[in-house]
């Protein structure tokens, strides 16, 4: 999804998205019983889907919008 987009330029001088891009990766993931991530390619594309969005303007196509607890900061 992030291929061709040099989304290091993007974010080096906005810590804050940075934040939000960590953010919707740990808000997304599930754990197991025991602790490890039962779904973390799915938490590494949500993030992906941000970080697409920040640095475009658009969502990839088909990935859905964010859910606002996605993006949500604790």
């Amino acid at each position: 999804m992030l291929e061709g987009i040099n989304y290091w330029d993007e974010l080096k001088d906005s810590p804050s998205q940075m934040e939000t891009c960590f953010a919707i990766f740990a808000n997304v993931l599930e754990l197991d019983e025991r602790g490890e991530p039962i779904n973390e390619k799915y938490a590494e594309r949500r993030a992906a889907t941000f970080l697409y969005q920040y640095c475009t303007g658009t969502l990839a196509p088909g990935e859905p919008d964010l859910e606002f607890w996605e993006v949500e900061l604790y």
